[in-house]
């Protein structure tokens, strides 16, 4: 399959368009445009308002005027460099134009005496007369129509005027086929969007200000284009995906059952929703591909083992991934007692397990006498082989890539994919990162976890944090005390980290402060994480090292250095960790006044509440998309027209439209479906095209 001919102008180099050399080239390379196609869906941020006055009398300087004159006399600049001035009279008054650097034939060539012109540009007053420096057009009156009333002003780079943009503009505008309607009939009647060319046309002619906004109906016509594009090639990956044959797991409900009646307390609502979807995902004949989100806390855990053993009711294995040890070990302690509740056998599989005790593992998941296993990537090596391996679970998304997850999926026949993240991610970022994953969310949080107090603290306040601290241990608590990251370089952030443990020692008493930070050997990081999991070390002084899934239940304060440097989903991260136990539990925020404006509200999100849907808006409208997950490695397109957070709910219409096409036309061969082929082309989705009828 190959794009469509009538395409291949808007595909030229740039160098094609008229008034574009090598130089301006380069130059378009500032705004990312490499070819014509680019200049389209490069909007317009303002406009000049340029409609017709009579006369300057109309208007208060500074400003914009364009007006119909008579040119008058010429004043030739009296000394080298000097102002050249040109008396002209609209409908009511004489003024001058005022040239630098001009010379005098240029002049009478452009503005000849006794003669009229249309001209347009800023009126200014210089000792309280008005004047036009330069006017930025000057036309013979039957030309009058060449000028927009409303002249659109592009985002600029280095080396590009906009008079030089316009004119590329236009020669890539000149290029546009015609062509076919791919929104759904009935979207487009609803929302009363023009067609594609109108909409191109109309963004590029601005009739005011109210053109620029997001929801004018043109812009938001090719905003949802770019949405639906993306959302189509996400829904192909999703269909690609589900026609490799998957297999069908269907487990008797004897083991769930006997772990859920060892529980002390009833499975959330939002709990028993996630089983049932991740259980008839498991019937189903296709392979799964499903993202469990749940806040700190929801009880992610739990869902995940039943979704383990609804593997090993059916007669297979099934395998749990954690980024780190630390993790891995932790998934291990927390999902051991509730195995032996159905009496499954789980093991642990690390970089760490050696010789005979490895050869042991790796004989009994073989022969499928371990039912469950849980480890790092390390169950990714090639000596590792399972029995009948049918469900795999993913903790922490983002550390693992789509190339592992595929890597996961050949270990078994058709492996069962469930990815689980404590990240909560906003639902217009699932659906552009995610949209070819089908998602489950848990928003509820189960019974017994007690609410965590938040306080701000100034800096200057950190001996009464210290005494109060040394008030808890006394009465057996524990507590974390997370450093910053002060610099960039990790040497500092260690002295900072060395010189608090130091001082907390000094002030509680030696053996009762443990040090973990990302510079010791992991068997050390390990042992003083161990010392505190046991109550030996009752406060555990930290870089960052314990952001995700730490669980000690007894620890009920977590103090936070210079919390202003941290972002707003690391604190909520951070506070998660306390909190776990019957305990009242206190987050201590300590930071560095003055506050500037983004942290103070910051801090006051946290302070406010402890939902992570709602922290992640927030965080979202704080510091916009690309950065909440680090746009290198988040795998978010770069939109040019659409904002996905602003425009959450066409992302949602977009991600169903593109699925409800596809159900009904998977080759895309109907007179919509070839319609949408020519939007991927056209928006450079190739990869979308190569998925189409593949398998």
């Amino acid at each position: 399959m190959s794009r469509p001919e009538s395409l291949f102008p808007l595909f030229a180099g740039l160098e094609t368009l008229p008034g574009v050399g090598e130089k301006s080239a380069r130059a378009f390379q500032g705004l990312d445009i490499a070819r014509p196609r680019d200049l389209i869906f490069l909007l317009p941020h303002s406009v000049v308002d340029r409609r017709r006055r009579e006369s300057i009398r109309d208007v208060t300087p500074p400003c914009v005027l364009t007006v119909e004159v008579e040119v008058g006399a010429h004043f030739p600049a009296r000394r080298k460099g000097g102002a050249s001035r040109v008396m002209v009279r609209d409908a009511l008054t004489e003024f001058p134009l005022v040239f630098f650097h001009q010379r005098g034939e240029y002049l009478q060539r452009q503005l000849p005496s006794g003669q009229r012109r249309l001209i347009s540009g800023k009126v200014e007053l210089f000792d309280g007369i008005a004047q036009m420096v330069h006017p930025d057009h000057i036309l013979p009156p039957d030309e009058g129509a060449d000028l927009p009333e409303f002249e659109p002003v592009y985002p600029a780079a280095a080396g590009l005027t906009q008079k030089l943009i316009h004119k590329a503009v236009h020669g890539a505008l000149a290029r546009l086929p015609q062509a076919p309607e791919w929104i759904d009939p009935h979207l487009l009647t609803r929302e009363g969007w023009p067609g594609w060319n109108a909409a191109v046309a109309a963004v590029h002619a601005p009739q005011g200000i109210a053109d620029l906004a997001p929801t004018a109906p043109a812009r938001q016509r090719l905003a949802y284009d770019e949405l639906f594009a993306h959302q189509l090639t996400l829904a192909l990956a999703r269909a690609q995906a589900r026609r490799k044959p998957g297999r069908q797991t269907r487990g008797h409900g004897r083991l769930q059952a006997q772990v859920l009646a060892g529980l002390p307390y009833r499975p959330t609502n939002a709990q028993v929703r996630a089983v049932s979807e991740i259980a008839g995902d498991m019937a189903a004949a296709q392979r799964m591909n499903r993202l469990l989100q749940g806040d700190v806390g929801a009880g992610k855990t739990l869902v995940a083992l039943l979704a383990l053993l609804i593997a090993v009711e059916a007669g297979g294995q099934g395998v749990m991934m954690a980024p780190t040890e630390i993790l891995a070990r932790q998934h291990w302690d927390g999902l051991k007692p509730l195995a032996d509740l159905a009496g499954v056998r789980l093991e642990l599989l690390t970089g760490r397990d050696k010789g005979s005790e490895r050869a042991a593992k790796l004989a009994a998941l073989a022969s499928g006498e371990i039912g469950i296993l849980v480890g790092t990537h390390a169950v990714f090596q090639k000596d590792v082989e399972f029995a009948d391996l049918r469900l795999a679970v993913i903790d922490e998304q983002h550390r693992f890539g789509v190339a592992q997850r595929m890597e996961l999926g050949a270990k078994g026949q058709a492996v069962d994919v469930l990815v689980m993240t404590a990240t909560p991610i906003p639902r217009s970022l699932a659906l552009a990162q995610f949209g070819d994953m089908d998602i489950s969310v848990l928003d509820e949080k189960p019974p017994g976890r007690t609410p965590v107090k938040t306080v701000l603290i100034p800096n200057s306040r950190i001996d009464e944090v210290v005494a109060h601290l040394a008030r808890a241990v006394a009465e057996g608590r524990q507590a974390y005390w997370v450093c910053p990251l002060v610099e960039e370089s990790e040497a500092v952030d260690l002295t900072a980290a060395q010189d608090r443990f130091v001082h907390l020692r000094a002030a509680l008493g030696e053996g009762v402060v443990a040090l973990v930070h990302g510079q010791m050997p992991p068997a050390d990081k390990d042992a003083a994480m161990a010392r505190f999991v046991a109550g030996e070390a009752r406060v555990l002084v930290a870089t960052t090292v314990i952001e995700v899934g730490v669980n000690v239940p007894n620890a009920s304060i977590m103090v936070i250095e210079r919390a202003e440097s941290f972002g707003l989903a690391q604190l909520h991260q951070l506070r998660g960790r306390v909190g776990r136990g019957s305990a009242e539990s206190t987050c201590l925020m300590m930071y560095q006044g003055p506050l500037g404006e983004t942290a103070r509200r910051r801090l006051q999100i946290l302070r406010d509440t402890e939902d992570g849907f709602r922290i992640a808006e927030e965080d979202l409208a704080i510091r916009g998309a690309g950065d909440l997950i680090g746009t290198a490695q988040s795998g978010l397109p770069r939109f040019r027209t659409a904002d996905p957070e602003r425009q959450a709910g066409l992302m949602a219409t977009a991600q169903s439209d593109a699925r409800a096409l596809l159900a009904a036309d998977p080759g895309l061969e109907s007179p919509r479906g070839q319609a949408a082929r020519f939007l991927l082309w056209l928006l450079d989705q190739d990869k979308a095209i190569r998925l189409i009828g593949v398998g």
